[in-house]
């Protein structure tokens, strides 16, 4: 069964308002196994209302429309979809009553243009509205399809979804079921990704495979669909096995969990603590680690050593290290990822240094040259770098690269 989403209203179209419900609907929607094709966002004009209507009738069995529904003037969608399935509007007193009935709880007269919420197409079903005026609508088309109109504000819309409009949808719903999976890479790039897994997922047409790309980090969302859930799931596990295998440890996460979630993880299975020194990500790598409820039990803090004089005075970096080699270096990061972890006692101490730009590089020392560090007791792995992209996506990848490698030291 294939869904389409029209999200209605002019303010939807400018850079100060944002359509959210569709998210939300998609959610529900793909539990039940309905598939959305697309969404749309219109204004309010009534002749692009329907043409959106009935171009997204011609596609898929649902179409939810989300606001419009107002009582002001330029609120058109009951008035375009009963235009475009040639229905009259007919008041019902069933909603003039309920409408009144909130008024009047406010101690106040319902004034006349609520009227027009009370207009209901002919043959259609109206939805109650806790929390508003205005009621749903849904519709059925001689072919079978299903028109559902639903309120615009987030606070009305999911209530009478879910109490009014989710256990009709669930009985026109396929007797089929889905399953997802998303494994998280870090270390690769898209390009590289996609050369390794694609003969393995191509022949595959169910489940689905989508890459996502962001910065230090690829998404492989999987989409299987079965008869029960057993069935959806032994086909999304079967394939994420085998891409698994192709990927290696380059999978840092079989769900939803951050890769400074799974770093707590192995730092706290090992009993191990860290300790961060951070220069050109400025104290972005303590604030992702912090940010994992529980990481008291094993970070112990961190120094932004963004000059070289406090690189010098609290890190020990050696000034004949700065002036030799520069800031940006690999003797620079070690040193600082070694006393660091001296100094605060922690099991292993990691370190970033790096140009982050716009400006600062060199042709030595371009732009998005970063280097990692990370240091045991016994000696110190470093990584160099080099990070495309604006100064807060490179910030970003650094911080990435850091994780990835204290991760792949306690994968060991």
């Amino acid at each position: 069964m294939k869904a389409e989403i029209i999200a209605i209203g002019s303010e939807l179209l400018t850079p100060f308002r944002q359509d959210t419900n569709s998210l939300y609907l998609s959610d529900h929607l793909e539990r039940l196994g309905i598939r959305v094709i697309r969404k749309t966002i219109v204004g309010d004009d009534k002749d692009d209302l329907k043409a959106a209507f009935a171009e997204a009738l011609a596609r898929a069995e649902l179409v939810i429309g989300i606001g419009g529904l107002g009582p002001t003037e330029d609120d058109r969608t009951r008035d375009a979809v009963a235009e475009l399935l040639k229905r009259k509007l007919v008041r019902h007193d069933e909603v003039v009553k309920m409408m009144e009935e909130r008024f009047r709880a406010r101690g106040k007269k319902m004034p006349e243009v609520n009227l027009r919420q009370a207009l209901v197409p002919e043959g259609a079903d109206w939805l109650p509205n806790a929390n508003g005026t205005a009621p749903g609508l849904w519709l059925a088309t001689p072919e079978g399809k299903i028109v559902l109109l639903l309120p615009g504000p987030p606070p009305e819309l999911k209530p009478m979804f879910e109490e009014y409009a989710l256990a009709r949808l669930r009985a026109h719903a396929p007797k089929h079921v889905f399953a997802t999976k998303v494994l998280k890479v870090t270390g690769l790039a898209e390009s590289e990704v996609e050369q390794r897994i694609a003969p393995i997922y191509r022949p595959y047409t169910n489940p689905e495979t989508t890459l996502l790309a962001s910065p230090g980090q690829i998404e492989i969302h999987l989409r299987g669909t079965g008869g029960d859930t057993g069935d959806a799931l032994r086909r999304v596990e079967e394939l994420a096995a085998k891409i698994e295998d192709a990927l290696g440890d380059a999978v840092f996460s079989r769900g939803l969990e951050t890769l400074e979630q799974v770093v707590g993880l192995y730092l706290m299975m090992r009993g191990a603590t860290l300790a961060v020194a951070e220069s050109c990500t400025g104290g972005l790598l303590g604030e992702r680690l912090t940010s994992v409820p529980g990481s008291s039990k094993y970070f112990l803090g961190g120094v932004v050593c963004y000059s070289d004089r406090l690189k010098q005075k609290m890190l020990g970096v050696p000034e004949t290290v700065l002036k030799r080699k520069g800031a940006v270096s690999a003797e620079t990061v070690e040193a600082l990822a070694k006393n660091i972890r001296r100094r605060t006692g922690a099991v292993l101490g990691v370190s970033i240094t790096g140009i982050a730009g716009p400006e600062g590089g060199t042709p030595d020392k371009p732009v998005g040259t970063v280097y990692v560090a990370l240091a045991d007791a016994h000696r110190v792995k470093t990584e160099k770098h080099r990070f495309l992209g604006d100064r807060e996506r490179i910030r970003w990848q650094a911080t990435q690269a850091a994780l990835d490698l204290v991760r792949r030291k306690l994968m060991k």
